[in-house]
């Protein structure tokens, strides 16, 4: 079963939000965005695009699946 790999750590490190900062962006608790950089979370196609708005990038960019 494939699996789902982000990048979402990745870009909030290096627009240096916080989990709660990047939480409070896209109106989600800051549980989400831990369980979601962990891998433990598949996002619904609003929130991966609410999440890629503010990074300004793609869905594509930031959630890729693997086998």
């Amino acid at each position: 079963m494939p699996t789902l790999r982000t990048k979402v750590k990745e870009y909030r490190e290096n627009m240096n939000l916080k989990q709660s900062e990047l939480a409070k962006l896209i109106g989600v608790r800051r549980e989400t965005i831990v369980h979601l950089e962990n891998g433990k979370y598949n996002p619904s196609l609003k929130l991966a695009m609410d999440i890629a708005k503010v990074f300004n990038t793609s869905i594509e960019e930031l959630f890729r699946f693997e086998d």
